[in-house]
């Protein structure tokens, strides 16, 4: 028998052993000699731990072998659960899956088959083993709201291809390791951190998003988190950014110079209710592809400066609600908006109490079916080109200018001669509209 053969035959051997079973034998050092035995000649080096002690490295080659030595060196999550705490630490949905987790309350050695605390478990350290064949870790610590402290002790695998709902809702963690977590094969990162909202701080250097395709609401409620740093974050894929910091509420310095936003079409509600942001530079955006823009910006309160002299709006349809209640915005700039397919602005100015000028002469409106509400509650509002509108329309343009100066009224009415009273008089709306209802 040649020695090529010999070869398919120890491989054929390996392989039929399941990975479970051969994690328990490895532990066996006469099994492992005769690992080491068989395997001496290869190109890959793979690094097995067995009872966090012997480390040992091995030649494999065939290139499956590369996932299989890699079963060998499970992640170590260490939980650390809040005092008389109740409910899930970890979510294990499929029962075929099951055995691939395996669970030690504080530093027993017994393996625990049950994934809730309950409250008078004595319990101050979870440690979560999960074996190679998990790829997915959608939901995996969804809603575990007993956790206040995850540790990604080891984390020596790159196969993990889904952290959506990751830590979604893990609304009493207040401490979170992932420095470990390599993200190269990850698509879908939408709603990881949603409502982490005691989370102060989050290091994501290690992060790689070069596959990630959708990061909506990705970090949405992290009402605690003062910065970000985003720096490494290419999102050469990403599609979907819909609410992916909306509700940072504490979020002061958001630094997005690298971000790639070539593929993105959704950018809605993209820093709704960032309202501690004080001044957000978005000149390097490309927002080509993008259609939703409505609720951008909505709520960012303190916002002061505000830079998107280069974002191309020619492919948007929807802008309702985009600055709405940015009381703190003294002048915006628009005069590279193109909004020839845009459908709504509704309320897309209403609140922005200190904006004192506005040139929308620019905007085109043939397409708009929804502009009520569009600069309500305007106050400081003196200066307004809307020259090129359509609003004879009562039911697009209700309560359009509600809230706002009599001298601004008085000014349209004056350069607009064909516009009705009805638009400026919100009492007179909703006669006429009683009056058309019978």
């Amino acid at each position: 028998m040649d020695s090529n053969t010999k070869q398919d035959n120890r491989n054929k051997k390996l392989n039929s052993v399941s990975p479970k079973n051969q994690l328990e034998k490895i532990k066996s050092i006469y099994f492992l000699q005769k690992m080491f035995d068989i395997l001496n000649k290869s190109k890959f080096l793979g690094i097995i731990k067995i009872n966090n002690a012997i480390q040992k490295k091995l030649n494999l080659n065939i290139k499956d072998y590369k996932e299989y030595s890699e079963i060998f060196s499970p992640i170590e999550i260490e939980l650390i659960p809040i005092k008389n705490g109740f409910g899930p630490f970890i979510n294990v949905f499929k029962t075929e899956d099951e055995s691939y987790y395996h669970i030690y309350f504080n530093n027993n050695k017994k393996e625990v088959k049950r994934y809730i605390l309950n409250e008078d478990d004595n319990v101050s350290k979870i440690k979560i083993i999960i074996d190679y064949q998990v790829k997915s870790f959608e939901l995996l610590f969804q809603n575990c709201y007993c956790i206040k402290s995850i540790n990604f002790k080891k984390f020596n695998r790159t196969n993990i291809n889904n952290m959506k709902h990751m830590f979604f809702g893990c609304n009493k963690l207040k401490s979170l390791n992932i420095s470990n977590l390599k993200t190269n094969d990850v698509i879908d990162m939408s709603y990881m951190f949603y409502k982490c909202s005691l989370l102060k701080e989050l290091n994501l250097d290690n992060f790689n998003t070069n596959n990630v395709t959708n990061m909506e609401w990705m970090f949405s409620h992290c009402s605690s988190l003062k910065e970000l740093k985003l720096s490494n974050f290419t999102n050469n894929k990403v599609t979907n950014m819909s609410c992916m910091f909306s509700e940072c509420t504490s979020l002061t310095d958001l630094n997005l110079a690298n971000f790639s936003t070539d593929k993105v079409t959704e950018m809605a509600s993209l820093f709704n209710g960032c309202s501690s942001l004080i001044k957000l530079d978005l000149s390097n955006f490309n927002t080509n592809n993008v259609t939703n823009m409505g609720c951008m910006f909505e709520g960012c309160s303190s916002l002061e400066d505000l830079n998107i002299s280069n974002l191309n709006t020619n492919n948007v349809i929807y802008m309702g609600y985009m600055f709405k209640d940015c009381t703190s915005l003294k002048e915006l700039n628009l005069s590279n908006f193109n909004t020839n397919k845009v459908t709504d602005i509704s309320s897309m100015f209403k609140g922005c109490s200190s904006v004192i000028e506005l040139n929308l002469s620019n905007f085109n409106t043939n397409k708009v079916n929804q502009m009520d509400n569009m600069f309500k509650d305007c106050t400081s509002l003196k200066e307004l080109n809307i020259s090129n509108f359509n609003i004879n329309n009562m039911e697009k343009s209700r309560f359009m200018f509600s809230g706002c100066s009599n001298e601004l009224k008085a000014k349209i009415k004056m350069e607009m001669k064909n516009i009705s009273d009805k638009v400026f008089n919100d009492l007179i709306y909703f006669k006429q509209r009683n009056i058309n209802n019978k």
